[in-house]
């Protein structure tokens, strides 16, 4: 096969592929991310609210808030229902807390059946776990400059 034929077997493949994909609403995508990712702030400001009014310290209603929500979000993906917001709100709901909560409870509850060790515990963090590693790097990262930023200044 030379290189014309391959160059025109590559353009009726992303013909082929352009015409079965569905055209995407970006716009509306966005709004509903938008509008799903401010609610699900708005109800950790509302919890938060609720929780300084109470008379909690600010470290406390943080991890109040933030127990309440990763919570929330497991309970929701353990009964079906985060995947089917998810679908609807995109990501909206993946950006927050509850949708790193989702990452690592979606492959614990999928792999349940294949045991404690090599399905549970291996899998919760499948998802998650390149998150978790990156997350931390990256904070060593900024770690280390902000210390030399501080040497300097």
């Amino acid at each position: 096969m030379n290189q014309s034929e391959k160059i025109k077997k590559q353009m009726e493949y992303s013909h082929m592929v352009q015409k079965a994909s569905p055209d995407s609403p970006i716009i509306m995508d966005c709004v509903k991310a938008f509008v799903s990712g401010g609610i699900i702030c708005s109800i950790g400001q509302m919890l938060r609210n609720y929780f300084t009014g109470q008379g909690l310290s600010q470290d406390d209603t943080g991890l109040a808030v933030s127990l309440i929500l990763i919570a929330a979000s497991v309970l929701l993906t353990g009964l079906g229902l985060f995947g089917k917001i998810g679908k609807f709100c995109g990501a909206g709901t993946i950006v927050p807390i509850t949708g790193f909560a989702n990452s690592v409870a979606s492959p614990a509850i999928e792999f349940k059946k294949e045991g404690w060790v090599f399905g549970l515990g291996a899998k919760m963090f499948q998802v998650a776990g390149p998150v978790i590693v990156y997350g931390t790097v990256t904070s060593i990262f900024v770690g280390i400059i902000y210390y030399l930023a501080k040497l300097v200044m």
